[in-house]
């Protein structure tokens, strides 16, 4: 006689395979008693699965919405599909920075059997993530490490690449993985510093679990730490605006991961943004479409001023005095 899980997988699959059955046609599939295939169904049913029947004779069951996520029975293609897919949207961020996708393909990638995440593993041999000219291109399989270590709370030796290109060893306490629409941030606490830090995952060269469970006390807001990482990076040149905003209409405009922001008033918010020169600040500025304000530097109201004119006059225009 066949144990109880393993006649409940088997239910399961039997009633995914059409829209109906009856009792009897699964009783003498499963090779069991009509009594077993009923109780089988209740047990299904408190699983969270939504086996709907027909009653009478020749009433039937079929598979239903259920109250919960219940237990998913997948063949071979449809969990290495399922994995891909999973990849996929962890990789371009199309579900927001909440790693659902991220955490459901760790709980996959657990419970499959070798000769799955072996053909798993060849296809991200194989597969190429096209990134933006400005980004480095992340391993999917850097990314899952990253993740695991965030879901087991355990101390990590970092192998990291700073923007200069130097290479450093450190221990980490990992709390969560940052995706910002452009990159994955890697949020994690520097053991030897004592501070809360981001590293870009497309840096990180290797992440060697060190067997140190860890407990985090009162762990930063994660997203809002890195976007004042990003907007407070090192830029050659910065500029302070003045926008006839709330501050909360300003952060729809310019992200918290492009600038910093500080009230000015009821209506009015003073916004610092970083870029690579004048010229460039000022084309940003410009693509703003908003009334605005520079308060500094004068290179860049100056390179503003230019481009305004430039525009007016390819526009038809005229010469501006």
């Amino acid at each position: 006689m066949s144990s109880t899980s393993a006649r409940l997988l088997r239910l399961v699959s039997l009633l995914s395979a059409r829209p109906s059955w009856t009792c009897g046609e699964l009783a003498e599939r499963m090779e069991v008693t009509d009594r077993t295939v009923r109780r089988d169904i209740a047990r299904l049913r408190e699983l969270g699965y939504g086996v709907e029947s027909d009653p009478g004779p020749w009433g039937g069951y079929r598979l239903g919405g259920g109250t919960r996520v219940p237990p998913l029975i997948l063949d071979d293609e449809e969990a290495l599909a399922v994995a891909v897919g999973l990849r996929e949207a962890a990789l371009s961020g199309v579900l927001g920075s909440d790693q659902a996708a991220l955490s459901a393909l760790l709980k996959l990638r657990q419970v499959l059997p070798p000769r799955i995440a072996y053909r798993l593993g060849e296809m991200d041999a194989a597969f190429v993530h096209t990134p933006r000219p400005d980004e480095r291109q992340i391993a999917p399989g850097m990314l899952l490490e990253l993740a695991t270590v965030c879901r087991r709370g355990e101390r990590t030796r970092l192998s990291y690449r700073d923007r200069e290109g130097k290479a450093t060893v450190r221990d980490v306490d990992p709390y969560r993985l940052v995706h910002t629409g452009r990159r994955w941030y890697f949020v994690a606490q520097d053991v030897a510093r004592g501070e809360w830090r981001t590293f870009r995952a497309d840096r990180v060269e290797q992440a060697r679990q060190t067997g140190h469970a860890v407990e985090l006390v009162d762990p930063p807001d994660p997203a809002l730490l890195v976007s004042r990482s990003i907007a407070s990076g090192a830029y050659p040149l910065y500029v302070t605006v003045r926008l006839p905003l709330p501050q909360e209409q300003a952060l729809r405009l310019v992200p918290a991961t492009v600038g910093t922001h500080h009230p000015d008033g009821p209506d009015a918010t003073v916004v610092e943004i970083g870029g690579p020169d004048a010229d460039g600040l000022a084309k940003y500025l410009l693509s703003l479409g908003t009334p605005l304000q520079i308060l500094s530097p004068d290179n860049v109201r100056t390179a503003l001023l230019r481009r305004t004119r430039e525009l007016f006059e390819d526009n038809g225009g005229g010469q501006l005095p």
